[in-house]
């Protein structure tokens, strides 16, 4: 019986182990997306400002071809 609680034991704390580090990862992988979306937003934004009003965004642009 002792044998058997022991073994329990040593897989909670593996698990709770397990449970930090992923957690962990995943709270590092949030800052990344956070940063790489404050990012896009400043893309975003020197692109509108360096297109000239009026002119028609890439999508609607006709190739040169036609």
């Amino acid at each position: 019986m002792e044998e058997r609680i022991e073994r329990l034991e040593s897989k909670l704390m593996f698990a709770e182990d397990l449970l930090d580090e992923l957690n962990r990862t995943v709270y590092r992988q949030q800052q990344q997306i956070d940063l790489m979306q404050q990012h896009l937003r400043q893309l975003a934004q020197q692109m509108q400002a360096v297109q000239p009003p009026g002119r028609l965004s890439p999508e609607d642009e006709v190739p040169p071809h036609y």
